[in-house]
């Protein structure tokens, strides 16, 4: 079977790291051609005739946060201004961010921060899954705590090693599956992916 190839363009390196576990799963052999990533979705949306125009020759993840957009659909028209998707371009949602993904994954976040914290049920329902995160983490043990939430004083809303032990974490033991039976708008990613894959 041929190799496919996707090109990957993400907000950060924890989306880079989640959009690779996606491509990943998907069946046959899938490699990451191109991996585009340079200061948020601001630069993820400026540069969409880049992804159109990419798309003509390979598939393309455009991995993006809803944030505080009122819903998937608003984001896609103001993207899109009315031209639709090209066929190999897929620009998908994590609601309302990428940490929502991550903390579906209920097994692998206990293992990250420990059992006795409470793991919510919809992480897609949260206004800000970052913070929850965040908050979560400050019962974390001590190294991943250091890591993950910001030291006193410190200008960053996160701690310095946030994305590092994130995307190792996330390489090593997250789960795709596990994760998007708690999260609609990951199992939608997967499904269409898939379907994209084919």
């Amino acid at each position: 079977m041929a190799v496919k190839y996707w090109a990957l363009a993400t907000e950060d390196a924890l989306s880079e790291s989640v959009g690779r576990r996606l491509l990943a799963e998907l069946p046959g052999e899938v490699e990451v051609s191109h991996a585009l990533r340079k200061g948020g979705r601001g630069y993820l949306r400026m540069r969409m005739s880049s992804w159109r125009q990419m798309a003509r020759h390979q598939d393309v993840l455009v991995l993006t946060d809803l944030d505080l957009i009122d819903c998937p659909p608003t984001l896609l028209r103001e993207w899109f201004a009315g031209q639709g998707a090209p066929p190999g371009l897929l620009l998908r949602i994590a609601v309302r961010t990428i940490e929502s993904w991550v903390l579906a994954d209920h097994a692998a976040m206990r293992q990250l921060i420990g059992r006795k914290v409470a793991l919510p049920a919809c992480p897609d329902e949260l206004r800000n899954p970052k913070q929850h995160l965040l908050k979560l983490a400050q019962h974390a043990p001590r190294d991943v705590r250091l890591d993950i939430v910001k030291q006193t004083g410190a200008m960053a809303s996160q701690g310095v090693g946030y994305n590092t032990r994130l995307t190792e974490w996330v390489t090593s033991t997250w789960s795709p599956g596990r994760a998007a039976e708690r999260s609609p708008s990951l199992q939608r990613t997967r499904a269409r992916l898939r379907e994209r894959n084919a």
